[in-house]
């Protein structure tokens, strides 16, 4: 940084008129001395001199502040000889383990190297970057780059120590300086050997480093002198004068012990010769002072023992350097107060009187003051006190808490005047300052304080006393006030009062569930504060949540406490009804149309009956459809949901009456009897009522057959229940519980009807999946039992079969993984079924398990390949435009289709659009056509992409074929006014799209330019009918909206004087808002620029219209009757009748129903305000303002006066101008100052050249700063 100093023409002449007449002169003056030199101001620049000397003093005053700056980039070079190279593959270089190894260093260290091969093979390295991260880098490079060797140098164990430095620095610095890693031995290992490793050249460097550490530590040399701590203060002197002299004399260190260690060796360390310099000189004086000083022993009061040591110890010094005798204090622990004095026999006279003195020069007294009235003496902040402090610094003044003294310590001269003062402050304090102590019971304490102690703030402030109300620790119940009498006696009633007032109020405890809390709370507490809101009196507290407590708490006035409890229990209650939840079992597969396209169903489901519907995921098992809300909206919503359901499939609901009291047994743990049931029969839905309902009533809900069959099966566990029931379990594998069960339950269903046991297996969510539950009567479960443990038994008996299956065949059991087999392992007990490898033409297959289940698994393998051997593959013709249709989302009714015909479908591929057409010339190479001649294409022949493949049985193939084509869409065409298109597309199409997603079905508007009447729908023949239904309700719709837009147009225009229309508008336009809303019309008001600006239009119903118009006439007919009066009031009241962001303005023309408009800044009068209103009104409002302007004038007035005394006018005219201009800087043998030069010329360039000014228009000259260089 470099700074510059511009001297203007005008600066230098201030300068030159500021100097006096014979300054000015230049004539040699007393003071002329005084002023500094032109040369002293401004130094000239150094020159080269023919001489160091001038140099050196040229220079000295730019030169000598100018620290030499160092680059913050080093590059040092490191040489690694042939021999050392760690690395010596000559193939492998930039590219081998070295180039690796400094490109780690680099990242490592941060330095940048690159590396150089020499003639001679060593190895050059070139290391860039910043000091540390050279070091490092080179420390690096010599321990990865280049062999290493090892050597041990002996020196004396002390002297290790000296060679690790503070904190392990200097060995730090010493392996970085030397590239080399020291080992140096622990304390408690006796060798003294330090080892190095490192190169040749390093290890010498820090072998030389450690020796020369080791001999400048002989050099040196410690002394330890006992001496009694007695004369200790004579080889220190006084303030350590004496110490510090012979240190300086002798060159050695001397540690002395300070008085409050309790040590009597003084230590000298550094070279021998002055160590033994050192401990003679101390040792003199140690016997000199032993044999001529004397001691005298004194008593002085403990409590004055302090002055006579003095701050840090400074009076015993200053004793000791005055009179040369030490003074020794007994300690602070000792209950001694004797005194010794030591030293020469004729000092000690001395040092007595200055003990003595010292001693009685400080003073202790007390003032008599009560201890609540220490604060005030205290003032705010310590004010009062500073005020005596400062005065008289060296007095202390202690305040005991609970004590009714003030302790005073200090100067005896300055303690009578302290003293005065003090008592003088305590008696005023007492005679116009009052306390007194209230009880009240704690627990009303925090209310006594308020919210952020708003309460107790306002009583303080209101009576300006102080409250002090105990903490809750303390358990006390009394609150203290001080202050002035008067206040003091109107906060104890007002605290009273209050107090009085809470011991009436009521606390009500309500019970109210913890899962409501939080909705009666609200998000970030809206709702409780509209509750706090409504009922400010009442305070709420609600649990913690962690403590799942019911008991909401509420306290306040009776009356107030018993309304909240009301509402609080009308909105508990609301919420409640709210919260009522009933279940649905509904099929899975019916779950899709029940939320609708788009969730369109649910939605509107949820929206007309008001309630939440919540479905399980769609990867759940659960059938179970949650809806929640009002119970007579649930019930809506369920039956809504239900219908569905009935519309989508043959469902049937009937209702068995079955003793509630069997309900449980029948549902059994955890669900397992009843669920069996509704597995067994097709997956119908029981519902059993609320269990302690006493309702008998059982709902079956499903196909009509399946709800039939689980009536019976129902009724009858129930008669067995009835009469005797028994259970019996046992255990098989969970593989063969499927081959147990048989396809479609068959198996099981022969031992239930043979038996008449019922047999239960474990659900997925049960723990043990091998248990099996009979249940019947006794002689059912045994004969059940029996026969389930022979079949379990004959599954455990493994066998192996075999069984031809053609090779054909082999692909469709092996193909997506086996996905054929597994199904087969998984129904059939387990079985393993093995083909031959591919490729090996072999037919024979292997099936390996329990005997039934490979039997059972053979006779479905051969029904399987009997399908495969009838298999056929037929045509399905479909245009290709209609096949994503038929698809289905996701293709979903294309699986749907497969599933239940049991067939495969493949679709073709798709038609390029921009692929050649058929009747494309075929290309001919040299002459001649490529390939055979082509017969003509049948223009009826189907195209390829239209066909859709089928393959399976024929009846089953012919059913599917059935079933796509019912799945083609037709069109239809409705017939829709052409005006209402728009309407029925909505806004950016969302009309016709929500038609779409509502009925399924594809609708196309004809585009506007054709004026086409005619809206075609296209879509599946069972959602046409719906569509055109629905679009056609729309339709009407639209035109009953149309007509009602035609009776909403009706328009009529009221006349209105413009200066009425902002009072009509009304602030903000609150007024027109709520006449607009009223009567539902649209008002217009004439825009700047219209012509009839008196003109309002409105439109809307006529009869609504015709309202508005009265309305707006009566706001018409009240102005005009308004009168308008102006007022004079002084201006400087005008901002206090106004108010905070004009809240005062705002009362005023509310009370008296008037509008005051106050003078614009820069009005003609200041003083004038317009009173507008009717007559009377207005004169009250104008009496109303001119008795405020009476009473703030006052105020006004005497501010002003204040003010006046405040900021004296200032007196400086006269004084400023004895002073005679400014002298500005001045200094002496200037340039100028001779006859032989000029002053220099500010205005010119040559003497003043600028910096980056514009260059002035013509020729260009040289530049006085020399030739530019860009």
């Amino acid at each position: 940084m470099s700074s510059v100093a511009v001297l203007t023409q005008e600066s230098f002449n201030e300068h030159r008129s500021g100097l006096l007449p014979e300054q000015a002169a230049g004539s040699s003056g007393a003071g002329d001395e005084d002023l500094p030199t032109y040369k002293d101001a401004f130094p000239p620049l150094p020159e080269k001199a023919s001489s160091p000397e001038a140099t050196q003093d040229a220079g000295n005053a730019w030169t000598t502040k100018i620290r030499p700056l160092k680059s913050s980039v080093i590059t040092q070079v490191f040489h690694v000889p042939l021999e050392e190279r760690k690395y010596k593959d000559m193939n492998q270089f930039g590219e081998g383990d070295q180039a690796k190894v400094c490109v780690d260093i680099m990242h490592k260290t941060g330095a940048h190297l690159e590396l150089s091969m020499a003639k001679d093979q060593g190895l050059s390295i070139m290391v860039s970057g910043k000091p540390d991260a050279v070091m490092k880098a080179r420390k690096e490079i010599v321990s990865r780059l280049q062999t290493q060797a090892s050597a041990t140098v002996a020196i004396p164990k002390e002297h290790h120590r000296f060679v690790i430095g503070k904190s392990g620095e200097k060995l730090q610095e010493l392996e970085l300086k030397t590239a080399t890693k020291i080992q140096i031995p622990r304390p408690d290992d006796p060798s003294n050997h330090i080892k190095i490793s490192g190169t040749k050249e390093g290890l010498e460097k820090a072998k030389h480093e450690i020796l020369l550490i080791s001999a400048e530590q002989d050099k040196r040399a410690v002394e330890r002198v006992n001496m009694d701590k007695v004369y200790h203060p004579f080889i220190t002197g006084a303030y350590n004068k004496l110490v510090a002299d012979m240190m300086q004399e002798t060159g050695a260190r001397i540690n002395v012990p300070p008085p409050s260690v309790n040590k009597t060796e003084i230590v000298i360390t550094g070279e021998k010769e002055q160590v033994a310099l050192a401990v003679a000189m101390i040792k003199k004086i140690h016997e000199e002072k032993k044999k001529n000083a004397t001691t005298i022993a004194v008593e002085v009061k403990k409590s004055q023992h302090k002055y006579v040591i003095g701050p840090k110890g400074n009076t015993l010094q200053e004793i000791l350097e005055k009179t040369g005798v030490s003074v020794e204090i007994p300690p602070t622990d000792s209950s001694s107060e004797t005194v010794i004095l030591r030293g020469e026999p004729d000092r000690l006279g001395q040092a007595l009187t200055e003990v003595y003195a010292k001693a009685n020069s400080y003073t202790v007294s007390a003032v008599s003051a009560p201890s609540w009235l220490h604060r005030f003496i205290i003032g705010k902040k310590g004010q009062n006190l500073a005020k005596i402090t400062q005065q008289w610094p060296k007095v202390h003044i202690e305040f005991t808490e609970g004590e009714d003294k003030i302790t005073l310590e200090g100067p005896t001269k300055d303690m009578q005047m302290v003293h005065s003062q003090i008592e003088a402050i305590v008696a005023d304090l007492v005679s116009r300052m009052d306390y007194t102590e209230i009880s009240v019971d704690p627990k009303f304490h925090r209310h006594l304080i308020g919210k952020g102690g708003a309460n107790i703030n306002r009583i303080k402030e209101l009576h300006k006393v102080s409250v002090r109300i105990p903490p809750d620790n303390e358990k006390s119940n009394l609150i203290r006030i001080e202050g002035d009498p008067q206040g003091v006696q109107e906060a104890k009633k007002e605290l009273l009062e209050l107090a009085s007032r809470m011991e009436n109020e009521r606390t009500k405890d309500m019970i109210i569930e913890q899962r409501f809390h939080r909705a009666i709370i609200g998000q970030k507490g809206e709702k409780i504060k509209e509750v706090r809101d409504k009922f400010p009196e009442v305070i709420i507290n609600f649990p913690d949540p962690a403590t799942k407590s019911d008991i909401v708490q509420l306290r306040g006035p009776r009356n107030e406490v018993e309304k909240c409890t009301k509402f609080m229990q009308k909105m508990v209650a609301e919420m409640v009804e709210n919260s009522f939840s009933v279940s649905v079992p509904i099929f899975k597969q019916f779950h899709k149309n029940i939320i609708g396209k788009g969730g369109a169903n649910i939605k509107k489901i949820r929206e007309e009956t008001n309630t939440k519907i919540d479905l399980p995921a769609e990867n759940s098992n659960s059938e179970m459809i949650i809806i929640t809300g009002k119970k007579a909206n649930c019930e809506a919503a369920r039956t809504r949901i239900l219908a569905i359901q009935k519309e989508l499939a043959n469902i049937t609901e009937v209702e068995v009456s079955i003793p509630s009291k069997l309900h449980n047994s029948l549902i059994g743990s955890k669900g397992r009897f009843v669920r069996s049931i509704m597995e067994e029969c097709g997956g119908v839905h029981i519902h059993f009522p609320t269990e302690g309902s006493g309702i008998d009533a059982v709902t079956i809900r499903g196909p009509a057959e399946e709800v039939d069959k689980a009536k019976k099966q129902l009724l009858s566990l129930a008669e067995e229940k009835q009469t005797k029931s028994h259970t019996a379990e046992l255990k098989a594998k969970p593989e063969y519980h499927k081959f147990l069960i048989g396809k479609g339950g068959g198996n099981i269903r022969k031992v239930r009807d043979s038996t008449g046991a019922r047999i239960i297996f474990p659900t997925a969510d049960d723990k043990d999946q091998e248990l099996i539950t009979v249940v019947g009567t006794e002689e059912a479960v045994r004969e059940a039992q029996k026969e389930l443990e022979a079949l379990i038994s004959s599954l455990d008996n493994v066998v192996e079969e075999h069984m031809t299956v053609d090779p054909k065949h082999h692909r469709y059991f092996v193909v997506r993984r086996g996905q054929v087999l597994r199904e087969l392992a998984e129904e059939y007990g387990g079985v393993m079924v093995s083909f031959p490898r591919t490729g090996t033409q072999s037919d024979d297959v292997t099936l390996k398990g329990a005997k039934d289940c490979v039997e059972a698994a053979k006779k479905r393998m051969l029904e399987i390949i009997e399908d495969l051997e009838a298999q056929v593959t037929m045509e399905c013709i479909i245009p290709q435009r209609f096949h994503r249709s038929i698809m289905g989302p996701k293709g979903s009714r294309i699986q749907a289709i497969t599933r239940e015909h049991n067939v495969q479908i493949k679709f073709p591929e798709r038609e390029d659009p921009q692929a050649p057409p058929a009747e494309a010339p075929v290309p001919q190479e040299n002459g001649e056509a490529n390939g055979e001649p082509k017969e003509p294409v049948d223009p009826a022949a189907p195209k390829k992409c239209d066909i859709i493949v089928l393959s399976g049985r024929k009846e089953r193939c012919e059913a599917a074929v059935e079933s796509l084509k019912a799945l083609v869409p037709v069109t239809i065409e409705v017939e829709v006014p052409f005006e209402l298109h728009r309407y029925i597309i909505g806004q950016k199409g969302s009309g016709i799209r929500k038609m779409m997603d509502e009925f399924e079905v594809n609708i196309q508007v004809p585009a506007p330019d054709l004026q086409s009447d005619i809206i075609s729908i296209t879509g599946l023949s069972n959602h046409l009918d719906r569509a055109k239904e629905g679009l056609l309700e729309r339709v009407k719709e639209l035109q009953a909206e149309q007509e009602d837009r035609a009776l909403r147009s009706f328009k009529l225009t009221i006349t209105v004087d413009p200066k009425y229309h902002p009072k009509i508008i009304g602030r903000k336009g609150a007024v027109i808002t709520q006449i607009r809303t009223e009567h539902d019309v649209n008002i217009q008001f004439p825009d700047k620029n219209d012509e009839n600006q008196d003109q309002i239009n409105i439109s809307g119903y006529e009869a609504n219209a015709v309202a508005a118009r009265d309305a707006i006439q009566a706001i018409v007919d009240d102005l005009e009757e308004m009168i308008s009066e102006d007022i004079t009031l002084d201006a400087r009241v005008h901002a206090r009748i106004i108010g905070g962001r004009g809240k005062g303005i705002r009362k005023i023309m509310d009370e008296f129903k008037v509008d005051l408009r106050f003078p614009q800044s820069g009005a003609a009068d200041p003083n004038q305000v317009t009173v507008t209103g009717r007559p009377e009104m207005v004169d009250e409002a104008i009496d109303h303002l001119l008795n405020l302007e009476e009473e703030y004038m006052a105020d006004v007035v005497e501010n002003e006066s204040r003010m006046a005394y405040m900021k004296p006018p200032s007196s400086g005219g006269a004084a400023e101008e004895s002073r005679g201009p400014s002298k500005g800087f001045v200094v002496r043998e200037a340039p100028w100052a001779s006859a032989s030069e000029k002053a220099p010329d500010m205005s010119s360039s040559e003497d003043f050249p600028s910096f980056g000014a514009a260059p002035a228009a013509g020729p260009p000259k040289p530049s006085p700063w020399g030739p530019k260089r860009f």
